[in-house]
């Protein structure tokens, strides 16, 4: 009489294609590497961007690259320089399927992320922070834009005449 068991391939599809973005992020977990795993006491988490992964299938494998979008529409994310030649010979994002990958770094730059797997902040290293260590150890410090002096203008050409 019913409309079939909640564990039917049918509505683990429905619920799969209907899911809003909060039920989406969550199904994108990826996991974590083992360094990762034995830090953290994590085996997964939501990928998100500035993730570095690794891709374990397909003609990137062995590839580290930053997670550069998080697609959520389509559960698939877009990496940095990994990009496929269309017909054109133009060069266009791939999006990759999140079983086909493993996070190597993760991005701690936010507060909440860091709260959730119970790290402290000193525990978290600048790059690991989103920041650019300089040589002495501290933060970066952001490049100023110098505009050129404007050029002298010419002296008035003498005439001959």
């Amino acid at each position: 009489m019913g409309g079939g068991s909640p564990h039917s391939p049918r509505r683990q599809r429905k619920a799969l294609y209907t899911a809003d973005t909060f039920h989406r992020r969550r199904r994108m977990t990826v996991p974590l590497s083992r360094e990762l795993k034995s830090r953290f006491h994590v085996r997964a988490l939501p990928v998100r961007k500035g993730d570095t992964v690794r891709v374990l299938s397909g003609s990137y494998a062995g590839r580290e690259e930053r997670v550069a979008r998080v697609v959520r529409r389509d559960y698939a994310v877009v990496l940095d320089n990994v990009t496929l030649k269309t017909g054109e010979d133009k060069l266009k994002p791939l999006p990759l399927r999140l079983s086909h990958l493993v996070i190597t770094r993760l991005n701690l730059s936010d507060a909440w992320r860091r709260r959730t797997l119970r790290v402290a902040d000193e525990d978290v290293s600048p790059e690991e922070r989103g920041e650019a260590a300089t040589e002495e150890g501290g933060p970066a410090e952001t490049p100023t834009l110098e505009t050129p002096a404007p050029p002298e203008p010419a002296p008035p050409a003498e005439d001959d005449a």
